[in-house]
């Protein structure tokens, strides 16, 4: 894939201006829209739900990149489907049974990812790489925004390139948590896709910039 991918994450947004950092994306070099969606459960967080994620995908005009941090995220395929999701990713450790997990997410029409925690071996995804579109590795413990990144993400991202090459797999990687120009450009060289930047983008003095300066580092 030639072009390396953006994804704001609107977890970091101004909650009170939603539809302002909403607009901002529309309008960046920003590809997707990246929005985590957590139960209190699987993570220690809670995040938002249905009505904020309808509020989203009403007003943007690029894809939706939904990232489930849920238990039992099976009974809510369709409900994501039908909010506009374009991509939906669930936790590997959240899905007992993933192989039919991913079979449900692209019958109901989306691609399908997986998310790995950053203590979860590569080697659990062998069996299963040519039927996901996409794996999003944690670079941070997942839950909550604004964590230090983890510095074996990048033996991952080696590992997890190796394995869809070996499979002959169109699989993406998407990189998530601690994103920033300090480590953009290692991560691409190492095989990332899809760079998720949540703090690092609305945390920015100027947004609009951060995300170009960002998508141009990961493309040079």
């Amino acid at each position: 894939m030639s072009s390396k991918l953006i994804a704001p994450s609107v977890l970091a947004a101004d909650f009170a201006n939603l539809q302002r950092d909403i607009e901002m994306i529309n309008a960046s070099d920003a590809d997707w829209f990246h929005i985590d969606i957590m139960d209190g459960v699987f993570v220690p967080n809670i995040s938002f739900g249905m009505p904020v994620l309808k509020a989203i995908t009403k007003h943007a005009k690029k894809t939706i990149d939904v990232h489930l941090m849920i238990v039992n995220p099976d009974q809510y395929i369709q409900t994501f489907a039908d909010l506009g999701s374009d991509i939906l990713t669930v936790h590997y450790e959240a899905c007992t049974h993933l192989h039919r997990t991913l079979q449900a997410i692209k019958a109901a029409g989306m691609k399908a990812g997986v998310a790995l925690n950053p203590h979860t071996s590569i080697n659990v995804l062998e069996d299963t790489i040519n039927d996901i579109d996409m794996v999003c590795l944690m670079s941070v413990n997942p839950g909550f925004g604004g964590q230090s990144f983890i510095e074996n993400t990048y033996t991952k991202v080696e590992q997890l390139k190796a394995l869809i090459t070996k499979k002959g797999a169109s699989t993406l990687i998407e990189i998530d948590g601690g994103v920033t120009n300090k480590n953009a450009k290692q991560l691409v060289d190492a095989g990332a896709d899809v760079l998720v930047a949540g703090s690092y983008v609305f945390g920015a003095t100027n947004p609009t910039d951060t995300v170009k300066d960002l998508k141009a580092l990961a493309n040079s």
